[in-house]
């Protein structure tokens, strides 16, 4: 049977985010995991695998765009765009990444413990998949976000600024081309982060933290390719002639919060195929392909809430995701990885506020865990801040432990 365009497009999403989801379980590639291991222990190989990632997606997206196989001025969602929302980069990454933390994983993670019998985790989905649904499909955002954020916004377009991305910024100081400066300065970058990355010793022995890094910078190419080349301009122009039009079509690449909302959507459309869209297959795909790791190397178990906190740390979590994740556009794949390959300023001030959030968190845990009572959340806080160096010694309200 032949397959429509639309049908190939999302099913080869589909088969490399299944790849993905297998090689992460194996890798055990976690986001939240990498800011734990940096803040509690002073391990950076984790990280070292997030920004590996990264590297390899930035190089691959800048190549697609300068040999002109596809164009990201115009993405879902739209990285680039003229309107510099920064306080929805700045709130809604911080919230993504203290939520991440109380719900024991980001995005990606959750769906790959799904994958591997992780029954809290389909609570996580369901609940953040829930925010993010009302944050996208009903008044909520425009209600609670809209109205404050949108006006101290700064739109770039009224001064003649075609982007947020570093390439049209600095073209529009200098007078530069757009595309070749992406090109220099993506690829210095890149190189740059490349060389740190690799610097360590006990990362470049760590084939599992070095594959996870190359395997998943190089599935959110493989994304881009498939919805901003050959064929999904085929697939932009086959969508452009038909009555009703599928959702969420368009050049774009992984990204795993949004996609929970139009999961429900889904359900909630009963099924509809017009409601199918590529996040919602690449959802799927990561969830198979930690599946079928665990079922053949024995390592699938079913885990549920250890107490009643547990369930609280997790709800809370989860809704912080759903709101943080769609508020920032993003989540540690979605902006961290996707975003930051198109050389946004926007998704960078996300990654960054995603992993400020997360080791804040952690912090405030620790302390509070180590101190009990005496540790109130403003101790821990600022305490917090001060051994990340964001504020002075001299605020310190606890001893460093």
């Amino acid at each position: 049977m032949d397959l429509t365009i639309a049908q190939q497009v999302l099913l080869y999403g589909f088969l490399i985010a299944v790849v993905m989801g297998a090689v992460v379980n194996k890798t055990n590639f976690c986001t939240m995991g990498a800011v734990s291991d940096w803040v509690n222990m002073g391990d950076t190989s984790r990280m070292r695998a997030w920004f590996l990632a990264i590297s390899v997606a930035m190089i691959g997206a800048i190549l697609l765009e300068t040999l002109g196989v596809l164009a990201m001025d115009s993405t879902l969602p739209p990285y680039r765009a003229t309107n510099f929302a920064w306080p929805r980069y700045i709130f809604g990454g911080l919230m993504f990444g203290v939520g991440m933390t109380l719900a024991s994983g980001c995005g990606n993670k959750t769906l790959i413990r799904i994958g591997g019998g992780n029954l809290k985790s389909i609570v996580v989905l369901l609940v953040a998949g829930f925010f993010a649904y009302l944050m996208t499909k009903t008044n909520f955002y425009a209600v609670v976000f809209h109205s404050w954020m949108n006006p101290i916004s700064v739109d770039l377009g009224v001064r003649g600024y075609t982007g947020q991305d570093i390439g049209s910024l600095a073209a529009h100081v200098t007078g530069g081309d757009a595309a070749s400066i992406r090109l220099i300065f993506g690829m210095l970058l890149a190189g740059l982060m490349l060389f740190i990355i690799f610097r360590s010793e006990e990362f470049r022995k760590g084939f599992d933290h070095v594959l996870a890094g190359i395997v998943v910078g190089a599935a959110v190419i493989g994304a881009w390719y498939i919805t901003g080349g050959p064929m999904g301009q085929t697939w932009l122009e086959e969508v452009e002639f038909m009555d009703q039009r599928p959702i969420s079509v368009g050049v774009q690449s992984y990204t795993f919060i949004n996609p929970m909302g139009e999961a429900l959507a889904y359900v909630k459309g009963g099924a509809d195929s017009l409601l199918v869209s590529f996040g919602l297959t690449a959802l799927l795909g990561v969830i198979v392909g930690s599946f079928l790791y665990s079922i053949f190397t024995k390592k699938f178990r079913i885990e549920w809430f250890s107490s009643k906190q547990d369930v609280v740390n997790h709800l809370i979590g989860a809704t912080l995701m759903g709101i943080g994740g769609v508020l920032s556009m993003g989540c540690t794949i979605g902006q961290g990885i996707t975003g930051v390959s198109t050389l946004a300023i926007g998704s960078m001030m996300v990654l960054v506020s995603i992993i400020l959030g997360s080791a804040l968190t952690m912090k405030v845990q620790y302390y509070k865990m180590v101190y009990e009572d005496e540790a109130t959340f403003a101790k821990s806080l600022i305490t917090g801040l001060v051994d990340m160096k964001l504020l002075p010694e001299k605020l310190r309200k606890l001893d460093a432990v």
